[in-house]
């Protein structure tokens, strides 16, 4: 359930009509509704309430965007960061450090030495050279890293192959077949406080069965490692539930999930960890773009919208699926091309998709855009870095300012080589 939702025939975000937002702010625009942060994070604590002990770190890759941040940090959220920006923007949102899960496969020795010193509180390890790196630079501090060893399970999660994480040929975790080995070593340097294991095999899962099969596999080495004396009082499973881009197409709701885990992980004694992202922020979120022009086709017509792949890059980038809906319909209904105004023929949001009928100058929206939208946007075709609001009952406010071309262009800089 989100709170975008059409009364008297206009689309609202919770309660301010959407054409306000567009007078007072301009178009595109990402909004965010506050209400359904906190119903999606509350339904998702919900879910895991049969489970005796649980820590839950928001994926901040999804949405870095720090009012975002702080509705979770008020609802007990941490945070599951993959960079030392992303570290900075948690503790500025007031997600203490404690609470902070360090993930990545590309960690700097910079940026581990900076989370030691901010006192994040665990270190999701990727590879054996890592763990040694963070625990020689622990040791030097005075300090102690405490760290789990990321596991890849090779299992196929049944999502997008970009989106994939769990398999033997991805980049992410260590060998399953090698992890007690890398574990055993790890357990035995100065600096380092090895707890327990992590994983993650994918994300926009719509499958329950992948994510049992890898989470009983991970059990299985918990419980082996057990037996050699280590210590195990933590595994991290990871993020990647799925949510509804097509409303046809329904993902197992976080209660079915918190059912599932609940099942597989009986009696393992230890603190469950998540990282979820998309599920929360996803359908938290809408792109907000105007109609420019109607452009007559050979087969069909293209609408011409003022987003374009630099303010939502998942169509381009993994012919993902938002769904379009005219602000204002008529009730009329027409086949399409969407495409925006970026130089390049991969510019296009849906081809030959049934949409409410519209005409230049209509609003529009990309629904479930909450995640991976404005995080990933860039300033191609040096286009404006698209702007972010947040809308709280009646009253909404500008949480990311639009960055014009013009402020891009004075952070730039012609040598004096090329002024002779």
């Amino acid at each position: 359930m989100d709170h975008f939702t059409y009364r008297d025939g206009v689309l609202h975000a919770e309660d301010v009509p959407m054409a306000r937002i567009a007078e007072a702010v301009g178009t595109p625009v990402y909004i965010y509704s506050r209400a359904t942060l906190e119903r999606h994070a509350r339904v998702f604590r919900a879910a895991l309430t049969d489970l005796p002990r649980i820590h839950i770190a928001f994926a901040i890759k999804a949405n870095p965007n720090l009012a975002v941040l702080r509705v979770l940090a008020r609802e007990g959220f941490g945070a599951d960061i993959v960079s030392g920006g992303e570290m900075k923007r948690a503790l500025a949102a007031g997600m203490p450090a404690g609470d902070i899960v360090f993930s990545g496969v590309g960690k700097t020795r910079t940026e581990l030495r900076e989370a030691l010193e901010a006192g994040v509180g665990q270190f999701n390890i990727e590879l054996e050279e890592e763990g040694v790196a963070l625990g020689e630079i622990a040791a030097a501090m005075g300090k102690q890293a405490t760290a789990v060893l990321r596991v890849n399970p090779d299992v196929d999660a049944g999502t997008h192959a970009k989106i994939s994480t769990g398999m033997k040929e991805n980049k992410f975790g260590v060998p399953f077949d090698r992890a007690g080995g890398i574990f055993a070593r790890l357990a035995a340097r100065p600096g380092l406080a090895m707890r327990g294991l992590a994983l993650h095999i994918g994300s926009q899962l719509f499958d329950l069965d992948p994510l049992a099969a890898a989470y009983a596999k991970v059990g299985e080495l918990a419980q082996d490692l057990r037996g050699e004396g280590h210590v195990i009082d933590r595994i991290d499973l990871g993020g990647g539930l799925g949510v509804p881009y097509e409303r046809d197409k329904v993902p197992p709701s976080p209660a079915d999930y918190g059912a599932m885990v609940a099942r597989v992980t009986k009696g393992w004694d230890v603190t469950l960890m998540f990282e979820p992202g998309r599920v929360i922020v996803g359908n938290a979120g809408v792109l907000l773009t105007r109609v420019i022009w109607v452009k007559p086709g050979v087969i069909r017509p293209y609408v011409i919208v003022d987003a374009a792949m630099n303010d939502l890059a998942r169509p381009a980038m993994y012919d993902a699926w938002h769904d379009f809906e005219a602000i204002a319909p008529s009730g009329e209904r027409m086949v399409a091309n969407i495409a925006g105004p970026v130089c390049e023929s991969g510019d296009t949001f849906a081809m030959a998709r049934e949409i409410d009928v519209v005409r230049s100058g209509d609003l529009a929206v990309f629904r479930t855009a909450g995640a991976y939208g404005a995080t990933m946007a860039s300033t191609y075709n040096s286009r404006a870095l698209v702007p972010e609001v947040m809308v709280d009952g009646d009253k909404f406010a500008v949480v990311a300012e639009r960055i014009l071309p013009e402020t891009i262009i004075a952070a730039e800089r012609v040598p004096d080589f090329l002024n002779n």
